[in-house]
């Protein structure tokens, strides 16, 4: 099968009741686990981020979460501290069926660049590696599900039709942010940018 399921950020901190809550993000799991049966490879992501990292607010004296900074690599939003290594908020949510994962990419890590999508870091030149994984194992049709559709959703499927991958996004199994019309932006870009969107 040369079609790969890949699933951005179904984390604790990005459903209600985490750190950084994405409004009925944990509504998505059930039909997750239902699609993860239908592909030959699955892979999740998950922010994993070290305490005090550049993108978090609380990193910048007198910023307020959710407002604009410049980073050397661009405009960042500054966070709510999220998704911190080892912590209860970066694990999976619990109904998640992670155990039929081929493989999991954190991203993040490096504490001086966020990391929004599955592929690159928000520098837009540091690979993951999942692009090097996809090709070794010949998947070439991409189906992105998870949170949030206008941040890690959308650059992660828009990345990856810049490199050459045949993409759809099930956006019944995203859910979005939608900070200042995030979400409407964003679903316009992907569809710019060529990429299906099935439901």
């Amino acid at each position: 099968m040369s079609e790969a399921l890949i699933v951005i950020d179904v984390q604790k901190d990005f459903c209600p009741g985490g750190a950084l809550a994405v409004p009925k993000g944990d509504d998505i799991v059930p039909g997750i686990n239902q699609l993860m049966t239908e592909y030959g490879a699955v892979i999740l992501t998950q922010d994993w981020h070290p305490a005090g990292h550049s993108s978090f607010a609380s990193s910048h004296p007198d910023a307020a979460p959710m407002t604009l900074t410049q980073m050397p690599y661009g405009p960042q939003v500054l966070w709510p501290d999220h998704c911190i290594q080892g912590s209860d908020g970066a694990n999976f949510h619990p109904d998640l069926a992670v155990d039929r994962a081929d493989l999991i990419i954190r991203k993040g890590f490096n504490p001086k660049v966020d990391s929004y999508s599955a592929f690159f870091e928000n520098d837009k030149i540091t690979p993951t590696g999942l692009e090097g994984y996809l090709r070794t194992r010949g998947l070439q049709k991409l189906t992105f599900v998870g949170l949030a559709t206008d941040f890690c959703v959308n650059y992660s499927a828009v990345d990856a039709v810049q490199l050459g991958f045949e993409v759809t996004v099930r956006t019944d199994l995203c859910r979005g942010i939608d900070m200042d019309g995030s979400l409407p932006a964003a679903l316009e870009e992907m569809a710019e940018a060529g990429i299906t969107f099935a439901a």
